[in-house]
């Protein structure tokens, strides 16, 4: 009696946990081996999880024949402006993996320009509309360094994924991502006006 009472609190605690419940010490019979087997199949599936995100981005990446400066340099001769970041992404949410440049232009429009990763052509743009379009005039105000400078500078650390504007607080820089060929993260802040690339703590803390 007490046996099923203690599978049970097990059960229960691992669906409300979301499947991370650690087995109790039970008897060594078949019900205890059982039920550790399937509590160390539920810890086991959110790491699976991650890994697999981790190998789908380095399939991206590693498949992605145009590097983030050529993105963003293929964005700039369709539309001319300021580019303010560059992302390998998904499109949509599908399977398509795209280059997606958001360029602002001199009238302040913004614009989001997705650019073909295997021959750098532009399958299309379109204008979006932004509200920090201040703010990162404010912040690009007397910078030396184009997000093309900061996605090449950012690329002795490994293949730029990403460079963007970091306009909020004290120290505005630009922002980039890099994978190397084991799929390992890295984050990166580019200097506005030096280039000088330096780790970024603060997301790798997060």
């Amino acid at each position: 009696m007490k046996r099923n009472i203690v599978i049970a609190a097990v059960t229960a605690a691992a669906l409300i946990g979301g499947g991370t419940a650690t087995a109790l010490a039970t008897t060594g019979d078949d019900q205890g081996s059982a039920r550790q087997a399937v509590n160390a199949k539920l810890s086991d599936d959110g790491s699976r999880d991650d890994r697999d995100d981790r190998d789908d981005d380095a399939a991206r990446v590693s498949s992605s024949g145009v590097t983030a400066p050529e993105a963003i340099a293929s964005a700039l001769k369709h539309t001319s402006g300021t580019v303010v970041s560059a992302e390998l992404d998904d499109e949509d949410d599908s399977d398509e993996v795209v280059w997606n440049v958001d360029v602002l232009s001199g009238d302040n429009t913004w614009h989001s320009v997705s650019v073909d990763p295997s021959n750098g052509k532009v399958l299309g743009a379109q204008t979006d509309d932004e509200d920090d379009t201040a703010q990162v005039r404010a912040a690009l105000k007397g910078s030396s360094v184009t997000a093309e400078e900061a996605a090449k500078a950012a690329a002795g650390k490994g293949v730029v994924t990403s460079v963007g504007l970091d306009e909020d607080g004290k120290d505005k820089s630009w922002e980039a991502e890099t994978r190397k060929s084991g799929g390992a993260e890295q984050d990166w802040k580019i200097d506005l006006k030096s280039a000088k690339v330096t780790a970024d703590r603060d997301n790798d803390q997060d």
